[in-house]
């Protein structure tokens, strides 16, 4: 590959990677084509950009991104690049569910908002929530609120009307 296109490659990558809300290095060594094919499209359906690209080009693309120094101990033997744009958890999802069924998958490191997660941390990640999730949830407790306020409010009010009524039953008396 000529210099010119390396600089390229890197300055792609390196936009990419600004973009990125979650960085995962992965290891692919002994995948055949057909399965590189079908970890892609998953990666594709679930709206994760996979890349393999030169070590030293992503080293060099590393350089301005938060947390990039460290993730760059993860740049040995071959590496794909998972980029997640939308939501940082959901490459951990596709990589934990691949490589259950494709043990020559491997997860090398991770970097989501500056916070660099070693190997042995993608089960943690793979559980967390989706951003959609999240959503999910919130918008279930805002529900959940916006429906007992009538309630708070009937009680308050009764217990007023009730404070009012004996206020007025003792100035009768």
């Amino acid at each position: 590959m000529k210099r010119d296109k390396k600089e390229q490659v890197v300055r792609e990558v390196a936009e990419k990677l600004e973009k990125a809300q979650g960085i995962y290095l992965t290891e692919f060594q002994g995948l055949d084509v057909a399965k590189m094919a079908e970890l892609r499209k998953e990666f594709r359906d679930a709206g994760v950009e996979y890349r393999v690209v030169k070590n030293t080009l992503v080293r060099k693309a590393l350089e301005n991104v938060a947390g990039g120094d460290r993730l760059a101990a993860g740049l040995f033997n071959t590496t794909g690049l998972a980029i997640g744009y939308d939501d940082p958890v959901v490459p951990a999802k596709v990589i934990e569910k691949f490589s259950k069924k494709n043990e020559q998958l491997k997860f090398k490191m991770a970097a989501i908002d500056g916070s660099v997660f070693e190997a042995d941390k993608l089960g943690d990640l793979a559980k967390m929530l989706s951003k959609t999730e999240n959503i999910g949830r919130v918008a279930g407790l805002v529900n959940n609120v916006i429906s007992s306020v009538p309630m708070v409010v009937n009680a308050v009010m009764r217990d007023l009307v009730s404070v009012l009524d004996q206020v007025a039953r003792q100035k009768q008396d």
